[in-house]
């Protein structure tokens, strides 16, 4: 019997057929939706004729447009409302669960659909959103699909596709104090660069990526389309399930006993080949930052940029040669489907602790679902969020992408955890540092880039 990585085992288990082009129809476990891809796919079913095949596999939230203050109370621009409204009236009509706005369940798709147990090894997992790797973290095939694709599955749970090839990045070693996994992957994509996973699905291994929390994982895995893969996936171990024990979601006793023992076969074989590898060691990775306009310009956050893209750097108002470390910000965000979630705002409200927001920097802590709200609250972390000059908002993608009102003016500097630096992204002419929340944390309370290892006392 043929050796296969985990990736070919997966997808050999959900293919219904192959075409005579060599694509194939996938069979889809679990289908996320929210309000911003999803209009145009239910109109085009409904203009058809077809009812939405399998709506309890279905789940549907709302977080790209919605605000993150006053929840209770929307102000939302006309287009925004017009989505919200839609997907409201749409999951109705076809009998989806939704959990709206202000539901003890909403929040970021890629967020509540791990917390709540939905997401699990062994899954293919397709939503109409590119950070649908997120979920690989599990050990789930999981990927984005475009609005047409969106539709495809509505009706027939099902979605056409050609087979990637299969990548292994092992990172092996430890890392240091203050380096964690946004570290992690911003300098993995640094030096492999931001097409090296085309045509890719991507499989992290190695001591490194073993010792990572859940959390961290789907850090990992979420930027993994940064290099161009097509997703990114981590097989299951003993840590991924004590993460889903208990979830609303997953099985319960003697089904929860036997659903683990088939969950510790998803792994790659021994000997089973990949059409690419790369390795890394943890202990060469530092806190990481990024200068320029894409994934590729990310350098050690106390490094020196490079005579690098030279529209990037005007675009930045930077100059190769210059350092990072002591340039002045003018923003922060903390949240985002890549860390917005308990584990990140801990980290954040770590650092922080004793200090007291800079004087003249705007910061936004976003949580990624009313979950992580509820936990940072019960926690303490809000109350050592406040005492430091800092206040929690309500959950939402925020500042990731500008489709609500928390955008960053042209020409200031944004210090931030979310996955894309590329031009307006949060906002026009905004210029975004992409970081960890730690390295996020020292700009908030010094209101410049800085190094979080000199704010961090080592443990005996």
């Amino acid at each position: 019997m043929r050796s296969k990585t985990l990736f070919d085992k997966l997808w050999d288990q959900h293919v219904v057929s192959v075409l005579e082009d060599g694509s194939s129809v996938l069979y889809i476990d679990r289908h996320y939706i929210h309000e911003v891809t999803s209009p145009q796919a239910f109109a085009g079913i409904e203009k058809r004729g077809l009812p939405f095949f399998r709506p309890e596999q279905a789940i549907a939230t709302m977080d790209h447009n919605i605000p993150t203050t006053e929840q209770e109370n929307p102000v939302m621009g006309p287009e925004s409302a017009a989505q919200v409204t839609r997907l409201i009236r749409n999951c109705e009509n076809h009998h989806i669960t939704l959990y709206g706005m202000g539901h003890p369940r909403n929040g970021i798709v890629h967020v509540i659909g791990p917390e709540l147990g939905l997401t699990r090894p062994g899954m293919t997992i397709v939503c109409g959103d590119s950070h649908t790797a997120t979920h690989g973290a599990f050990g789930a095939i999981a990927f984005g699909i475009g609005t047409s694709e969106v539709e495809m599955v509505m009706a027939s749970q099902c979605v056409l596709q050609q087979r990637p090839k299969t990548m292994r990045i092992t990172i092996d070693g430890q890392l240091h104090v203050g380096v964690t996994s946004k570290d992690l992957i911003l300098y993995v994509i640094s030096r492999l660069g931001t097409g090296a996973g085309t045509g890719f699905f991507v499989e992290f291994a190695g001591e490194a990526i073993r010792a990572l929390s859940m959390e961290g994982r789907m850090t990992v895995c979420n930027m993994a389309i940064e290099m161009g893969a097509r997703g990114g996936l981590i097989a299951p171990d003993e840590t991924t399930f004590r993460y889903l024990a208990g979830k609303p979601y997953t099985p319960a006793g003697e089904n929860w006993k036997t659903t683990v023992n088939s969950w510790k076969s998803l792994k790659s074989d021994d000997d089973a080949r990949f059409d690419h590898e790369e390795r890394f060691d943890a202990s060469d990775i530092a806190p990481m930052i990024t200068w320029g306009t894409d994934l590729s310009a990310g350098i050690p956050v106390d490094g020196t940029i490079p005579d690098g893209n030279r529209k990037a750097l005007e675009y930045m108002g930077f100059n190769s040669g210059e350092k990072m470390i002591g340039k002045k910000i003018d923003y922060v965000f903390v949240g985002s489907c890549t860390n917005g979630r308990i584990e990140d705002l801990r980290d954040f409200a770590s650092l922080v602790k004793g200090h007291q927001k800079a004087a003249g920097v705007t910061v936004w802590i976003v949580p990624g679902s009313k979950q992580v709200e509820l936990q940072a609250r019960e926690e303490g972390i809000e109350e050592v969020l406040n005492e430091a000059g800092f206040q929690l908002r309500q959950p939402g993608c925020s500042a990731c992408l500008a489709m609500n009102d928390d955008k960053v003016p042209a020409g200031k500097y944004c210090v931030s955890t979310s996955n894309r630096n590329f031009e307006g992204r949060q906002g026009p002419g905004a210029r975004t540092l992409l970081a960890s929340p730690l390295t996020a944390a020292v700009a908030a309370i010094t209101g410049k880039i800085g190094d979080p290892r000199t704010f961090i006392t080592p443990t005996k």
